[in-house]
């Protein structure tokens, strides 16, 4: 089965909407006409794609659709992404992250990050704007290093000048093609369920429409050969558009074929792993293909002058020519929200900041041997095994008559002689208990030899010489079995737990006298600001404020088991600033900083991570509390963590709540913790909008409802004192009224109860 028609089209990740050179071009060709498209977004050219597509499949028609950039990235990135070694859950994978609007502006660059940030060292995608601040993806493509994955995959070797599709901007940049193509093509075959078929990766049989990865440049001899020479025509809107030549002519040739490209479809190296890296269709039967192609001859160029791409022949450029008009600046919208990103700067979610944070860290391992009675808040660094069974054998669990199960007959009652003397907790009967006898027998006394049931004594009849009770008795009954808690040997604690005060009764009463334990973490804190003063004075110029985010950050240190260390406040100078964040190397296992973690005239601390440490991390979806900054500063063993959070005390405090305790819980080896979350009535009313998770004071009322501060003003540190804990708005819109279901997570199971 022949395909009636054949669609080629070159693609475009222009950041704007663009017609011309560099462009998306569209071209069909039926039999041996043909015309082309020049839409001037990728929203339109999917549009235009999907009414060929409808037009095609309502006139009962059979359509190849060539695209020319990557349906799959090298083997072993689809597995390592998604968990399966196959292209389309790739594609899949990318239409649910990449966003693309009516102007064709686009997150990529930070799809990108997430994609580097979910595979081992640094890449493979290469290549970010100035203005983003997306550090996981390199500028220099010689930046990457141990990400493992090979640089082409096995069909480009078969096509000369194809580019590694990893590389996302400046000339031949295919992997924005790529990242901005795939979605569209996974929304198509979608909205065309059933009826198309992804090639090689799907199978081609009865389905109507089949996609297939196209490269232009196997044709570029035959391209250049119907290409009019630039002599004598001077005139730029006169001359040709490659782009839409190289569509025309892919296009065409395909269709000449007597098979309309069919028989290109069986040709790739079986032995490639086709179902993660795809094929080149073309690729192994170039010949077939180039003699289609050179037929076509002057047929692939455009209407001439262009009257069917009039006003999108873009100039190719020349020396000669003047210089062009620079256009008009425009501003960008007024936005009259403080909380809102630069243009351009994808805020980074909560849930990936957190993830990045996890993965970037290393707990310490230094450890020391301590008493189990001191050891209290401290983490294990290795686990802990019983010495001895608890209890260690078995005894009473009540006051009562103890006797041999065997001794009773029938269903009772039960009259049994009593010996002289007892069982108490730490004082054993002397000697075994005579068979047919019962004994008298105290809580926690440890059962003499001959007694494995004891009956309870508000349960008997005694004269001081027998004991009577009625049946029937379960054979153990009040007893507790040697080892029944713990067994000698057993592991009862393992590292990285942090001591609690029931761990210590634990281990003492397993018999474990001493404990391997890793040394406390030290946690610096350091202030940044000209306007702070670092300690209350009588009488304070106006302009200048006290310190209250270092005795608060010191004091969570304290609950939290850690030990601080106090860096002071810093003025806005950055050679002060790094001489303390090089003390805090010198004495910390991790820095806290506040303030300075934007990006304004002042915020040194950002600029002094961006300059000398590696910043990983900042601009969070959150409120409050935006910018935050992840960062190695350089000192021993590598360097010390420094976590840069936001001046407001507010924004800094709920910053450390959610960011800085599962951190310095996992670098102070205890493990990474989750925040303690419950589901509580609210007792308010809110709108919230789209784009930022949102943590407001809260505090339960007496009916158990959470209600909030009166003020969602970061400046308000009385709200922090006023709270009991915080609510969770989730990332997306939300509207909140009084008895809906809200997340608080209270201050105690936060570590500050």
């Amino acid at each position: 089965m022949r395909f009636d028609r054949v669609v080629a089209v070159d693609w475009s990740a222009a950041g704007r909407p663009l017609t011309g050179s560099d462009s998306i071009w569209i071209a069909q060709a039926r039999g041996a006409a043909v015309e082309s498209w020049n839409p001037p977004t990728r929203a339109e050219a999917e549009a235009r794609l999907r009414a060929l597509m409808d037009e095609a499949l309502g006139a009962g028609e059979r359509v190849l659709i060539g695209a020319d950039f990557a349906f799959g990235f090298p083997a072993e990135f689809a597995q390592a992404l998604t968990g399966q070694a196959e292209a389309l859950a790739v594609w899949d994978w990318l239409a649910s992250r990449v966003t693309d609007d009516a102007r064709n502006r686009n997150n990529r660059f930070a799809v990108a990050s997430e994609m580097n940030r979910a595979l081992p060292g640094l890449g493979p995608f290469w290549f970010r704007p100035a203005g983003l601040d997306l550090p996981e993806v390199p500028l220099k493509g010689r930046d990457r290093h141990g990400h493992g994955l090979a640089e082409m995959r096995v069909t480009d070797a078969g096509a000369p000048g194809a580019q590694s599709v990893w590389k996302l901007g400046g000339a031949g940049s295919v992997g924005s093609q790529v990242l901005t193509g795939l979605p569209v093509l996974w929304r198509l075959r979608e909205g065309f369920a059933g009826r198309v078929a992804v090639w090689p990766f799907e199978r081609i049989a009865g389905a109507d429409v089949v996609m297939a990865e196209i490269f232009p440049s196997l044709l570029r001899e035959e391209i250049a050969a119907v290409m009019p020479s630039r002599r004598g025509k001077p005139k730029r809107h006169d001359w040709p558009v490659k782009d839409a030549v190289q569509v025309r002519m892919s296009a065409l040739a395909l269709a000449r074929m007597g098979d309309g490209g069919e028989a290109l479809l069986a040709v790739p190296d079986p032995s490639a792993p086709l179902a993660e890296e795809g094929w080149i269709l073309g690729v192994g039967a170039e010949a077939r293909l180039r003699a289609a192609a050179a037929e076509v001859g002057t047929v692939a160029l455009p209407p001439y002058p262009a009257s069917e791409e009039a006003g999108a022949i873009a100039a190719q450029s020349r020396s000669d020519d003047p210089a062009p008009e620079r256009p008009p600046l425009t501003p960008p919208r007024l936005r009259n929200d403080c909380f809102a990103m630069p243009q351009g700067v994808d805020w980074v979610p909560v849930d990936d900041a957190l993830a990045r944070l996890r993965a970037a860290l290393v707990p310490i391992t230094d450890a020391e041997e301590i008493a189990v009675a001191a050891a209290g808040g401290r983490v294990l660094a290795a686990d802990v095994a019983a010495r001895r069974s608890n209890p260690p054998h078995a005894n009473a669990a009540v006051d009562g008559f103890g006797f041999a199960h065997a001794a009773l007959a029938g269903d009772g009652p039960y009259e049994l002689p009593l010996v002289t003397g007892r069982a108490a907790a730490g004082q054993p009967l002397d000697g075994p208990l005579p068979p047919g006898a019962a004994v008298r027998i105290l809580t926690g006394a440890v059962l003499p030899e001959g007694v494995d049931t004891v009956v309870l004594e508000e349960d008997c009849a005694s004269d001081g010489a027998r004991v009577a009770f009625d049946g029937p008795v379960k054979r153990g009954a009040n007893t507790r079995r040697a080892g029944e808690d713990v067994a000698a040997g057993a592991k009862v604690l393992g590292a990285g737990r942090r001591l609690t005060p029931a761990d210590l009764a634990l281990l003492s009463a397993l018999g474990v006298g001493r404990v391997t334990v890793l040394r406390r973490l030290r946690v610096a804190v350091l202030s940044t600001g000209d306007e702070l003063l670092a300690e209350p004075v009588a009488e304070a110029p106006p302009h200048r404020i006290f310190d209250a985010n270092r005795p608060m950050l010191l004091e969570v240190a304290r609950r939290w088991d850690h030990v601080p260390v106090d860096l002071g406040c810093a003025p806005d100078n950055p050679a002060e600033i790094a001489r303390r964040l090089d003390r805090g190397a010198r004495e910390a296992d991790v820095i806290l900083t506040s303030g300075g973690a934007s990006a304004g005239d002042e915020d040194h601390v950002s600029r002094l991570l961006r300059e000398r440490a590696h910043l990983s991390s900042w601009r969070i979806a959150l409120k409050p509390g935006r910018p935050l900054a992840l960062a190695l500063w350089p000192g021993a063993g590598g360097g010390v963590p420094v976590i840069g959070l936001p001046g407001n005390p507010v924004a800094a405090l709920v910053c450390t709540l959610i960011f800085g305790r599962p951190a310095l819980s996992l670098l102070s080896g205890a493990g990474w913790v989750a925040p303690l979350g419950v589901t509580v009535p609210a007792a308010f009313e809110k709108r919230k909008k789209p784009g930022r998770r949102e943590y407001l004071r809260a505090r339960l009322d007496a009916q158990g409802a959470a209600e909030v501060f009166a003020s969602e003003g970061s400046g308000r540190i009385s709200g922090l004192s006023w709270a009991e804990g915080l609510v969770e708005l989730p990332d997306g819109a939300a509207t909140i009224r009084p008895g809906d279901p809200v997340r608080y997570l209270p201050f105690a199971g936060l570590g500050l109860g």
